[in-house]
Order: structure tokens, then sequence, then C-alpha cells
């Protein structure tokens, strides 16, 4: 019989939510240590010039200055994903980023004074901030400490192909190309970018108080730059303003705050204000990308053939990586023949882009999804039905030996083509005559524009569905798109290990304490751990700790990313609490004269099925420590997904499981502003199973107005190699107001080797976002978006270039 689960699917609140909403939390920048200094760093003047000199003695002379650094007084192996990124700059600067000293000082204020007063002497040179310029044979080279084997200027490329193209080709009833512009968009943390660090020379012992997303390999990291042992090293994590991929790096402001440390022989801070913020941490990639793609008569789907070019900036980090999962998306989302897939990250003198949520994806997954969009126009299908022909299914192993074991694809476009009412607000066959004669006309004394067929009960909806229809007629017009979205969903085994260790420890007053290898960066996972254990051992949410923010004291673990954390950590939990109700069971069976498969756990007992009868669980811990067989309640384990390592040729099974989502959003776009405002978005995603609801809806808020942000307003613009907007004033983000009704249908499918059958689900909220707004937005006014964001400007231009 199976067991009815009593917390796994409840609501439950965070198990930090009273710290945070008080103010009790203690995030990066409000680490206090005794005589600790205060870390400032002194940034290039021009994004590419030599420097021909520095003179740091008027700032050394400035009271309370205590240490400056520059490249000459250190000795440092390069960081980055390619090892091609200096700590400090000697001798030129390739990006506006560039570090070219650093002050540790009393105050902020000193060391920001500081700066000012140190003299740099530059040349000034000409930058390559274009990719394709940088691709040119007479282009100089962008990064000396490139990878020798690597073609001049591009730091990473990947190829890829399946099936056979040419034949898919020749079969292809209807093929569309395109080319789409993504934009450069950075995190927006609360928290800004901060570390301490605290330097013990009678230990040699660096503790770094970093909020970096990976502690274990962040730990290996930094002993490589530093040249320590990384036993050496520890790392603590504080509570974290924000994460979303930006902390998956190190950066140069790490290492040096250590090397101020060790100096100084006291511990020292550096903490970004928001302008710094903008200018120095990772961004989302801004890219090109070309595709092709083709439909037999049916519309079923042939081929895609695709080029990426991605401006890596002047050095590499991991997000130069991204096309290892952009490529999952172009080879495996809807069913496809033949896929060939080329990207290639290339270095310009821009500042360099990192990780984000949803590491590529949500390029890939616009650029896939508007070429859909296309398809079904080009052979007058309906857009929902062509989706629905080509979508992914259960026991699928794609061309790209992806394995769908479960797989919501269907069921979540089912779902918001229902939800949302899709087959009556769209065009089936494409909107640009439709809208263009409706514009023209612009008649409001009929009931049908675009293909919407209005429904109404009362007089009162008849009144609401007229005025409706004049916005949509007149200066207003609505639309309504459809994508979705396939991502890694239970990690993904680019490491030796993609695992997590677990020990959990039972008190003998019944007070239980998980020490997990995974890190909490605001998704929740110490909340959907407790109530793991909570649902396992019986015990209530309060008498439950996670302990999770010490390097010293916690097991491996590979780090936050490619929304793993639930599904990789929640199993490894499951292991070692079943390793310690074996223990608890074996006593509980003396105690209690009954059989193992009797015994039941809920509030704060063991009881027996069988006889009815019961025992404190606390006592059963003490009746273990204290009499045979005096142990401990303690137990370990590690889970290693059955994930594998793709070939030469990134073929395999590179996933613990595979998440799928579906949104369709409507939109209202104003043809007199060229404004764009998002009124329902439908989302459907396939979860594996709803571990903790209240954490899940915030999960898919947030990723439906992070996706808002990147589709309508986002762009970090820069011009010549300079940040042209570092500020919430000039940097546009979403805001409450604009936020709209978002109605979520989560699918459960079970998926047989996540915990309760649940898979990850992080990143995929807002992979689908873009597209459908863009989709819906060409719904509305009939002119095809390739470029985001979709700003008034864009729109006013694209419409005044389509009346002309």
């Amino acid at each position: 019989m199976k067991k009815e689960l009593k917390i796994i699917g409840k609501p439950t609140p965070k198990l930090d939510a009273r710290i945070k909403v008080s103010g009790e939390a203690v995030y990066g920048n409000d680490i206090t240590l005794p005589n600790m200094l205060h870390g400032a760093i002194l940034r290039t003047k021009y994004p590419v010039a030599k420097i021909e000199s520095i003179d740091v003695s008027k700032a050394a002379q400035l009271p309370g200055v205590v240490c400056i650094i520059t490249a000459d007084d250190v000795d440092t192996n390069n960081i980055s994903y390619l090892n091609d990124h200096p700590v400090l700059k000697k001798g030129e600067v390739n990006c506006i980023r560039d570090e070219i000293a650093a002050v540790a000082a009393e105050t902020r204020e000193i060391a920001q004074k500081a700066l000012t007063l140190i003299d740099v002497k530059y040349k000034v040179k000409e930058g390559i901030f274009d990719p394709f310029e940088a691709l040119k044979e007479d282009a100089p080279i962008i990064n000396k400490f490139a990878p020798a084997n690597n073609d001049k200027n591009i730091a990473h490329p990947f190829h890829y192909e399946h099936g056979n193209l040419q034949e898919q080709k020749d079969r292809s009833a209807c093929i569309v190309k395109k080319r789409y512009n993504l934009p450069r968009v950075t995190h927006c943390c609360m928290g800004t970018c901060a570390v301490t660090a605290d330097y013990s020379k009678m230990e040699n012992r660096l503790t770094l108080y970093s909020q970096t997303q990976m502690p274990f390999l962040y730990q290996r990291d930094m002993a490589y730059t530093l040249k320590m042992e990384p036993s050496r090293i520890r790392i603590i994590q504080p509570i974290i303003g924000g994460g979303f991929g930006s902390k998956l790096d190190m950066y140069p402001y790490e290492p040096i705050c250590a090397l101020l440390a060790m100096k100084a022989g006291q511990p020292v801070q550096i903490a970004y204000d928001r302008e710094e913020e903008f200018l120095a941490s990772p961004t989302r990639q801004t890219m090109v990308i070309d595709i092709s793609s083709g439909a037999d008569k049916n519309g079923k789907f042939t081929f895609r053939e695709v080029k990426i070019i991605m401006d890596n900036g002047a050095y590499t980090s991991w997000g130069a990586t991204t096309p290892f999962v952009m490529m999952q998306t172009f080879s495996s989302l809807y069913q496809l023949p033949a896929c060939l897939f080329e990207a290639y990250a290339v270095y310009t003198n821009n500042p360099y882009a990192g990780s984000f949520r949803g590491y590529g994806n949500p390029q890939a997954t616009f650029a896939v999804e508007r070429s859909i969009d296309l398809l079904a126009e080009e052979l007058g299908m309906d857009k929902a039905e062509i989706r629905l022909l080509n979508a992914n299914f259960k026991g699928e192993i794609t061309g790209q030996r992806l394995e769908f074991i479960s797989c919501g694809h269907r069921d979540a476009l089912e779902m918001v083509i229902d939800k949302s009412g899709f087959d009556g607000k769209h065009c089936s066959t494409g909107v640009s005559q439709a809208t263009q004669q409706n514009m023209k006309n612009s008649r409001s004394d009929t009931l049908v524009a675009c293909g919407m067929s209005l429904k109404y009960e009362s007089s009162s909806d008849k009144s609401v569905a007229s005025t409706i229809f004049q916005r949509n007629s007149e200066r207003y017009k609505r639309g309504i798109g459809l994508a979705s979205m396939v991502h890694v969903g239970g990690g993904a085994k680019i490491y030796p290990s993609d695992g997590c260790g677990t020990t959990v420890k039972l008190d003998n007053f019944g007070y239980l304490t998980i020490i997990t290898g995974s890190s909490e960066i605001g998704q929740g996972s110490e909340t959907v751990l407790g109530m793991i254990a909570s649902e396992e051992l019986g015990i209530d949410m309060k008498n439950i700790r996670v302990i999770n923010t010490d390097t010293d004291v916690k097991p491996w673990d590979v780090g936050v990313h490619a929304s793993r954390t639930s599904f990789v950590a929640g199993n490894s939990l499951l292991g070692a609490v079943k390793k310690l109700k074996n223990k608890l069971s074996s006593k509980a069976v003396q105690l209690l004269e009954t059989d193992i498969e009797d015994l039941e756990y809920e509030n704060g007992l063991i009881k027996s099925r069988k006889t009815g009868e019961s025992i404190k669980t606390d006592k059963v811990v003490r009746e273990i420590h204290f009499r045979e067989p005096n142990e401990l309640c303690e137990e370990s384990y590690y889970y290693e997904p059955d994930s594998k390592f793709q070939d030469k040729g990134f073929k395999g099974n590179v996933s613990g499981t595979y998440a799928f989502a579906a949104q369709a959003i409507e939109v209202e776009v104003d043809t007199y502003t060229g404004n764009v405002r998002v009124l329902d978005v439908h989302v459907a995603q396939d979860v594996g199973k709803v571990l903790n609801p209240l954490g899940l809806e915030g999960q898919i808020e947030g990723g439906v107005v992070t996706g808002m942000g990147y589709a309508l307003t986002e762009e970090l613009i820069i011009e010549k190699g300079m940040v042209l907007n570092p500020s919430f004033h000039d940097y546009k983000l979403p805001t409450a107001g604009d936020v709209p009704d978002i109605h979520f249908y989560p699918i459960e499918t079970n998926d047989p080797k996540g915990p309760y059958g649940a898979k990850g689900v992080g990143e995929a909220p807002l992979i689908p976002t873009a597209p459908a707004i863009a989709n819906a937005v060409s719904d509305a006014i009939g002119i095809k978006i390739d470029d985001l964001p979709i700003t008034p400007e864009k729109v006013l231009k694209a419409l005044k270039e389509r009346i002309v």
C-alpha cells in the first residue's frame, strides 16, 4: 500500500523566513570581524590600453591605508575556466573591469580616497568590441593567455551533429531561416558582491566568508590561484542575497581580498556598491543565432541547423560553456531527426559574461520557438497543433541520447493551450494579413479580430467584451503566444562527480541535525530537506536543523547549478535517513515486540500498526546510545546520480532527469506608444512531484518575472567597451506593477529516480517566457520579433517600417 504523505506536498514556509523578514539575517556585506580592514580595487580608466607606469606612493602615505598591492607584489596563477585571466593586470588592460591595484584601509572611505591617489599612466589603444570583427584574419589577438590550440580570438568552439542533415533538408516541405540577436543582461542580485578574508599566519590558514554557489570547487580554485594547499582554505557561506548563477565562478576581487588580508595581517572585506556591481559582476551572454529549421508537409520537424557567435568578452568564465546546454535544446526540444550545431565563444574587449539562470537555454529556446511559429505560418498550420505533433514523449531517446524516462512535455502544452483559451485567441495560420487589414479598417462593430472569438454569458460580460475588442481593434492590439522548453532537471555530469553527501544526527532529545553538502542560495533547499526528513522520521520541522555553510563541517557537493539540489541532495538525504531508520527500527522492534514492516514514524513517536503500541523516538535513541549496541544515531550517505559524461561528440545521458515546461502568454500592445503589457501568463511545468507548493510557486513567479525582464526591458548597454547604464535608474528591471496574473499548473510525472518522484524546477520557469512574449507580440501586430528586448522604440520602428 502506498504511504500517504503528510508533509511532502503541503505548503511549508521557508526555514529562514523569520530571520530574513525581521532583518536578523547576516549577509556577506554584514560580516564584521575584529580589526577588519576594508578593501577597494582600482580598475582601468580605459577598456584597452598599455600600462606605462603605476605610482602608489601618494596613496600609501594616506593616513589609514594599511597596504597596497599591484601585479608586481603578488605571485598568483591565472583564474577562470581556461586560466586566461590574471588576477591583477600588468603591462596592459583589455576590459573596463580590469583590476590594476588594490588597497586595504581602516574604512571604506579611506580605501576609496586612496584609489584616487594612485597615478597610472596609460597609452590608449583601439579595441575590438564586435565578435565578428574579432574573427577577421587581420584582427589582433585579444587575450594573450588564451589556449594555444584554439583559433585566434576563439575562446571555445562547440560542434555537435546527429542524423543525416541533407537527407532531412531534401524531404522538407518548408524551411525557414532567421537571425536572432539576444542582449546582454545582468543578474541584479539585491545583495551585491562581497567577500571577507581572514588569514592566520601562524596556521597558514585562510578563511573566506564567500557568497559562492560552489564552495568546494571554489576552495579548489582559490587554492590553485594563491598557490596554497586546498586543505589550508576554509569557506564559510553567509546568507546569500541572490545568486542566479552569478556566483558559480570565482572572480578577481576574491583572491585580491585574500591577498590583501595576507599582506596586511588583518581581515579584509571587499563589498561592491551598486555601480561597481553593474560594472564588474557577470552577465548573460549576448549572442547572434543563425538558425535554419525545416518541417515536412504534415508539420513534422525534419532538421535544425544552427550557428552561434557569442561575445565572450576579454576573459573566459564558465559562461563560455553555455553551448553545452544550448545544444540540448536545439537537438532535443521536440522530436528531431537531424541537427547540426556550431557555437563559438569569441574574445572581444567587452566585459566578460558568466553563468546565469537557464545557462544559455533562454537564448536557445527563443530561437527554436520563434522559428516554430514561422514554420507554422509558412505551412498554414495551427501553432499549437504543430507543437503537439512534435512534442517529446516518455521513453524517448533523442538524437543526442538524452533519455526521457519521464516526460510531461505534451501534458504541459495541452494544459496551457486549454487554460489560456489559446485556440480561440490567436490566428492559426499566422497573423500578418489579418492584422494589417484590421489596422487599416479599425472596425469596432465586429466581434472577430485576428481569429479571436469573444465569449460572454451576461450583458455586463458583453459590455466588457466589447470594450476589450474596441481596445484590440483600434489603438490596442492583443495577441497570445506559446512556447515550451526542456532543461536538465537532475544535475549535469560535467565534473568527475555530480553527487552530494549528507550526514544526519538524531540526538538524545529527539532533535535532528541535517549536515548537507548542498547550499542554500534562496531557492528553499533547506526547507525541502527539512520536509523530507520530517516526512520520513515523523519529527516536527521545528526540531530539525540544517547545517550547510562550512567546508570544514559539511560533506562534499559539486554546487548549486543545473537545477540539481532537490533531486541530488534530496536523494542523498533519503539515503542517509534510510540508514538511520534501519538503526532506529532495529531497536524499536525489540522495545515494542513487533515487526519492522509494522513500524510507523509519526509525531515524534515510533508506532506499531499491529499492536497499537508506541514509543518516543528520543527514547529509542537513548536506548541505542546508552545500552547495547552503544552507538550514536548518526549516519552518512553519498548519492551519485547515474547520469553519464557525454562523449567527444556531446552525446550521452548527461542528467539524472529532464524537466519540461510550456507557457501561453497574452499581451497587449499600445500601437501609439509601442509599449507591451503582459496580461496573463499560463505556466505548466513538469516538476515530477510537488514537494513544497509554497516554495514552488515562488520559483515559478520569480522565474516568469525574470523572463519578462529579458523579453521586454532589460539590457546592459555596452558601447566601445564602456557600461552606459550602471544603475537601477537606467537599467530597467520589471517592478511589482509590471507583474501580470500568473497561473501555474504543476504537471506531476513522478520520475522514478527523483525523491518522491520530484525533478529540479529552478531554471525552467524563465526559459520559455521571452519566446512566448515575442510570439504574442507578433500575433498581436503581425511583426516578426527577431531581437530582444522588445522595447517601445523597436515596436514603433517596426510598425512604421511596415506601414511604409
